[in-house]
């Protein structure tokens, strides 16, 4: 007999859609309000914000605003129409392209709608079915997601770690003799949840060992990292072992977008292969124009990216003073771990957001481990040290209030637990 397909959607909801009726609005797809910052309003009442990717603060910028303004009133939003091949190509995507690879010191690069979207296109362009995807197992969705398409062999090495690395390019250079293929790479310069950095100079050493190409997604190092910005692979003294360099316009660039970067010949062929930008419309104006300036700040004012790490490195020292678990970050990205359920988690956070005025982002299961609370707070070049003075009194208050069990004695009333 055959099954009505959407049974078992009804039925079961996943790990996360489970908590629906108890978090949707609150806990998940939370409606903020007011001009992005620091500063906003959630559910009628004051907040201090941390769970915004807005590195660099170009968000609310005047002149990042007023470019964007006049881009819409001299462009409107759907200019240009059509995909970039057929009728949706303008100098201005060619400008904003040219100054992308200058910067991140790559001979070309190609705009792409979307990152999430744009990542998945480049694994699913670079490979055939006869070559090898090497992975971290801790990539982003987007990462998992491109190499699904794969119909090759893939293999994942534990987190960051080089043994497990050279073990599985010894097994994707085996398997890669047999099919005739070639062996791709895929890490992230920044892990997102983490915040560690993908140990690119220690991948690209292994380069003169095996045969292999580097893709690197440095979402959250690009803006953040490196002498001028360019990134993961500028701190690390690496970017020119990388081969193909993404990032998204989501975090340090406060717009819509994303850029890979390479050797032309590759950008040529990601051009022509592209399946998301070939039938895709362009990037709009808006966002193309916008992005110049972005960059542009970028560029020429590394006060913006100094002022960010003042507060990284105050945010981040004062946590581990006071006794707080935040891994190995070495990037703006500050988790801090502590241990509990997920309505323990729930009700923390409603104490956080009602109590203390303090609003973050809340990661649990299956995005890490049972029985683990990570409290993800990214600070940005806008917060005062008054904001991570703020932050760091709620931070104790809470967590005494974590291992004393007051938060498991109000999530046994008022929490199903749906485990």
């Amino acid at each position: 007999m055959v099954k009505d397909l959407f049974e078992r959607i009804q039925n079961n909801k996943g790990p996360l859609g489970k908590w629906a009726s108890q978090a949707e609005g609150y806990f998940v797809f939370p409606k903020l309000e007011g001009e992005l910052g620091p500063r906003m309003k959630f559910q009628g009442k004051d907040i201090l914000n941390w769970s915004l990717n807005d590195y660099l603060g170009l968000a609310n910028h005047p002149e990042v605003r007023k470019a964007d303004a006049e881009a819409a009133l001299a462009y409107g939003a759907a200019y240009p129409m059509g995909a970039r091949m057929m009728s949706g190509h303008t100098k201005y995507h060619e400008q904003l392209e040219e100054e992308l690879a200058a910067f991140v010191m790559k001979e070309a690069a190609y705009l792409l709608n979307f990152g999430y979207q744009g990542m998945v296109s480049i694994i699913d362009a670079l490979v055939t079915k006869n070559d090898i995807i090497v992975y971290d197992v801790d990539g982003h969705a987007c990462i998992i997601d491109g190499v699904r398409l794969h119909m090759g062999k893939r293999f994942t090495y534990k987190h960051n770690d080089l043994e497990s690395m050279e073990k599985n390019l010894q097994r994707a250079t085996k398997m890669a003799t047999e099919t005739g293929g070639g062996i791709l790479f895929i890490t992230e310069g920044v892990f997102g949840m983490r915040g560690q950095q993908g140990k690119l100079k220690e991948i690209v050493a292994l380069k003169e060992k095996y045969n292999f190409r580097l893709l690197v997604d440095d979402a959250h190092g690009f803006g953040t990292l490196g002498k001028t910005g360019a990134g993961a692979g500028e701190e690390q003294g690496c970017q020119d072992g990388i081969d193909v360099y993404f990032s998204t316009f989501a975090k340090s660039m406060a717009n819509i977008g994303a850029f890979v970067a390479a050797d032309q010949k590759i950008i040529d062929y990601l051009k022509y292969n592209l399946r998301s930008q070939m039938f895709a419309k362009s990037l709009p104006m808006i966002q193309t124009i916008g992005s110049l300036k972005r960059l542009e700040l970028l560029r020429n004012h590394p006060e913006l990216k100094d002022k960010l790490w003042e507060n990284v490195n105050k945010l981040q020292s004062g946590l581990r003073a006071k006794g707080f678990n935040i891994g190995d970050t070495n990037t703006c990205v500050t988790p801090v771990y502590l241990e509990g359920s997920v309505p323990e988690a729930m009700i923390m956070v409603n104490d956080l957001r009602e109590n203390y005025g303090i609003f973050l982002s809340i990661v649990i299961y299956p995005v890490i481990p049972k029985g683990m609370i990570l409290l993800r707070v990214i600070p940005t070049s806008s917060h005062t040290f008054d904001d991570i003075d703020q932050t760091l009194s709620a931070f104790e208050a809470i967590r005494e209030k974590l291992v004393n069990g007051t938060y498991a004695k109000i999530a046994e009333s008022t929490v199903q637990n749906v485990e």
